[in-house]
């Protein structure tokens, strides 16, 4: 059959490109649901999560470092003795926070340029090492340069992570699933300091080492699942056409659960959407994301991750078990951390029901919004502080937890994997994550002389901070933050490549459309006829 995929052999590959079937692929995709996309690609959805459990790393390792500063004994052998109490230096403090997130940056960016050349699951296997080898030296450690050590090589392996999985993600998932599975990777967030909490709550009282070091050592139990899962991961179709590798490209489909016709109209439509993205893309480097229309989507990608760390999240996730010691006993806090925890898992499975029903753009402008009115309430609550006052604010980051994982904190990573453009979302993804940790890695070394007792002592007062922030970011969300839901990607090109404002991106009516329902009208009516 002309233009298909044929069989020689055993091996499939792509003879040139289909558009019919490109088109047909394309209306296809919305003309199914989101039940009936996940009952007929189980597989896919399968290694979606596969991609998914390997955030866990990234969020347990960020949340480990930062709950270690609420387990008492830790205080005690990497810090100094202050009013009774032990207090970590703000300058190890901000090593320990800042170090692996700026490693991050590196890793991420690093990964985004050897991801396109070797692949996703080839880069997989070298964060493995890195984290292996970082997750060793937070477990031995017996003094701060060595733990810090620790931290910055695991950087590398986290800051990895987040763009190989984000990619795979986006570029695997159908688009009836793309909203559900990219914000539901945001679960990994909350899944991997929810694990923390609980080991905390178990081992941080006791008085010897292993009060911290048990929750690092937990980290290999997450790492073994994700290499036991590597070597039967398929790679990536869009990586395998983007090289040129038809016959792997189609297996690795049909590994993913797609039948041969369904292979066909898949490679079809990816092989379009790279032709046409050629176009406007001279290259793949990284500077091709800042030109022509691609500096547009590049802005529009990375921006919701940038407003999530301006938005008050670091200091609630570093240092809410801190604050809540300033209020409630040690027990306490660790069971406030844990509730912290199952409010954050809860609003990202809410997440799910409304991405696609209510939209990226409305989810995160009202949900800035209103996370913008809690931190004003939290601060204030703060600044007054009676102890009702300072239990309220404490309720009050439960309650931001709970807001911020339904909102911003899943539809910021469904626009980062939609919105950029296929040949370059990886580098996208890469350089999105880069800036969020360059502003976490800012944060942590200014945030402990902001919040310490020994310093600025501004405790929950922050908030006013965070909010300031947020209210700059709503400004940019109601101008610039377009309407992806529902979308496949052929369609955002060519928005894109047009031009079309943000405000009229939900409406608008593009050529792939027509095409696609053109398309299948004729296959209807060639059916009818018996044709």
């Amino acid at each position: 059959m002309d233009g298909g995929i044929k069989e020689k052999g055993g091996p499939v590959y792509l003879e040139n490109v289909n558009e019919h079937a490109a088109h047909i692929a394309n209306q296809d995709d919305h003309d199914i649901t989101a039940i009936q996309a996940a009952r007929k690609n189980p597989k896919t959805v399968l290694w979606c999560t596969y991609a998914i459990w390997l955030l866990v790393l990234n969020s347990f390792e960020n949340q480990a470092g930062g709950s270690a500063l609420g387990i008492p004994q830790f205080r005690k052998d990497f810090g100094h003795a202050f009013g009774g109490d032990y207090v970590l230096p703000a300058d190890w403090q901000g090593a320990f926070g800042g170090g692996p997130v700026a490693s991050a940056v590196i890793g991420s960016m690093a990964a985004g340029w050897i991801a396109d050349k070797v692949g996703r699951k080839l880069t997989y296997a070298i964060c493995f090492l890195f984290s292996i080898v970082g997750i060793t030296l937070e477990v031995v450690a017996t003094s701060s340069p060595v733990f810090f050590a620790g931290k910055f090589v695991n950087g590398f392996a986290i800051g990895g992570f987040i763009s190989v999985s984000f990619t795979y993600v986006g570029e695997i998932a159908p688009t009836a699933l793309r909203g559900i599975l990219s914000s539901a990777a945001a679960i990994a967030f909350t899944f991997g300091p929810f694990l923390v909490a609980l080991i905390q709550k178990g081992e941080g009282s006791k008085t010897t080492r292993w009060a911290y070091r048990s929750i690092f050592v937990a980290q290999y139990g997450v790492l073994a699942i994700g290499v036991a899962g590597l070597f039967f991961m398929p790679e990536s179709p869009w990586w395998l056409l983007s090289k040129g590798k038809e016959a792997k490209a189609a297996n690795a489909l049909r590994k993913l659960g797609y039948n041969l016709e369904d292979v066909e109209k898949r490679m079809a439509t990816i092989a379009l959407t790279l032709e046409e993205v050629r176009r406007e893309t001279e290259g793949a480097s990284y500077i091709e994301c800042f030109k022509k229309s691609n500096l547009r989507r590049t802005m529009i990608s990375i921006t919701p991750l940038s407003i999530q760390a301006l938005s008050g999240v670091f200091f609630v996730s570093a240092y809410s078990t801190y604050y809540y010691q300033s209020v409630y006993s040690a027990d306490m806090s660790f069971i406030l951390q844990i509730i912290q925890q199952v409010l954050s898992l809860v609003g990202n499975v809410c997440s799910w029901f409304i991405i696609d029903r209510i939209g990226r753009r409305n989810s995160q402008f009202y949900g800035l919004l209103l996370l913008t009115a809690i931190l004003l309430v939290t601060a204030a609550l703060a600044t007054v502080g009676t102890p009702p006052a300072l239990k309220g604010s404490c309720a009050l980051i439960l309650l931001y937890c709970f807001v911020y994982n339904v909102t911003i904190g899943a539809t910021a990573f469904t626009i980062l994997t939609e919105s950029s453009t296929s040949r370059l979302r990886v580098k996208t993804i890469a350089i999105g994550n880069a800036l969020q940790n360059s502003i976490f890695t800012m944060w942590s070394f200014v945030f402990p002389f902001i919040f310490n007792p020994d310093k600025a002592a501004l405790g929950g007062k922050s908030c006013f901070i965070f909010a300031g922030l947020a209210i700059f970011c709503l400004v940019y969300l109601w101008f610039c933050q377009p309407e992806t839901a529902g979308r496949t990607y052929e369609e955002l090109d060519e928005m894109f490549m047009k031009g079309v404002p943000a405000r009229k991106f939900k409406t608008y009516v593009t050529d792939s459309q027509l095409r696609g329902q053109q398309a299948k009208e004729i296959e209807q009516g060639n059916q009818n006829s018996g044709v």
